[in-house]
């Protein structure tokens, strides 16, 4: 089953994404956008930057848990991950969003 990206508004009215895989599991979250066409291109730009492997920063949190942004070319954060409990989870997250967003259908929800 392919991956999706997810379009909704939140509570504040914001436009966001989420890139779920084949199995349902959310593997990257966007920010907000006012508008939904800054949404649409965030989409765009995690399709072109997720197959690179320098546009991921990986990261360890405070309470030793794993986690990585996807940026694009210009170092703007354009998706986090979930927290992960180990770092071969969080390289499985970021192998996964490099496999699904490419071709990922948009769906609103």
């Amino acid at each position: 089953m392919a991956g999706k990206f997810e379009v909704y508004t939140d509570k504040a009215g914001e436009h966001r994404f989420r890139l779920k895989a084949g199995h349902g599991e959310i593997i990257l979250s966007s920010e907000g956008y006012n508008k939904k066409e800054g949404c649409a291109n965030g989409i765009e730009s995690v399709r072109k930057n997720a197959a690179d492997p320098a546009r991921y920063e990986k990261i360890t949190t405070d309470s030793g848990k794993f986690r990585f942004n996807l940026k694009a070319a210009n170092s703007q954060v354009i998706g986090t991950s979930q927290s992960y409990e180990s770092e071969a989870g969080r390289d499985n997250g970021i192998d996964s969003v490099g496999r699904n967003a490419p071709d990922a259908d948009v769906v609103e929800v």
